[in-house]
């Protein structure tokens, strides 16, 4: 398979469960993946702190000396606490904002300068509850409900470019992984939230991030080309009644 042939992909938050099979699939398409993540995570080919611009500068300095040129982003990095208006204090919310609006901000932002130089592709990872409230995510549901308006502004923005840098934000909902278990943990019956959680879909099961992956996969390919600006929603049907 060569869908990304050649093309050489930056992903933030590469060392969680998307980003983790995003990279797998990138390289079984005949793509370079270059992983970052926290410089806690081991295994990365960079350290970046997505809220740090002096990092984005850095690792995106690294790539325009190693190879001159960069075909697209995934900006996967993202934290999701539960927290009402109520329960949710202020740090809180200024960290979910950092790490899921800023670090896509400011990934798109200096990647920019690479992937005008041929044309490429960047992929956001929103989120169904960028779509969709939840009386218990104010802070999730605005920082992607951010993402998704960022996104359609950056297509705008490089559809006006030659050559063209597309971008498009994916909306998945719950997800097998760390992120879901995580968010599991903190109610007060978890097994009982898990079963709600499915029982909210209509395919009647969590998604997987492989099925996320190979959704990106296509937003990155030359398949996509005359898609940009656009919402891709991923969610067994979650958001459909």
């Amino acid at each position: 398979m060569t869908r990304l042939n050649d093309k050489i992909i930056l992903i933030s938050g590469a060392a969680g469960a998307v980003g983790v099979a995003l990279a797998a699939a990138i390289a079984r398409e005949g793509g370079q993946a270059i992983t970052t993540d926290l410089a806690a995570r081991s295994g990365m080919d960079h350290a970046l702190d997505v809220t740090a611009e002096a990092d984005w500068r850095r690792v995106v300095s690294a790539l325009e000396r190693e190879h001159g040129r960069l075909d697209g982003l995934v900006n996967a990095a993202g934290v999701a606490p539960l927290g009402n208006i109520e329960d949710t204090d202020y740090a809180t919310w200024r960290r979910v904002m950092a790490v899921n609006l800023d670090g896509t901000f400011l990934g798109c932002k200096h990647a920019m300068e690479l992937l005008k130089r041929r044309g490429g592709s960047i992929v956001n990872l929103s989120s169904v509850s960028g779509l969709i409230g939840g009386h218990n995510f104010a802070a999730y549901n605005a920082s992607k409900g951010g993402v998704r308006l960022l996104t359609k502004s950056i297509a705008l923005h490089g559809a006006r470019l030659d050559p063209k840098v597309r971008c498009n934000s994916v909306h998945p909902a719950f997800l097998e992984g760390p992120m879901v278990n995580a968010t599991l943990a903190g109610t007060a019956n978890p097994d009982r939230a898990r079963e709600k959680m499915t029982r909210a879909i209509p395919l009647g099961r969590l998604g997987t991030p492989a099925e996320v992956a190979a959704l990106c996969v296509y937003l990155l390919s030359d398949e996509s080309a005359f898609v940009t600006g656009a919402e891709f929603v991923i969610d067994g049907g979650l958001t459909a009644g």
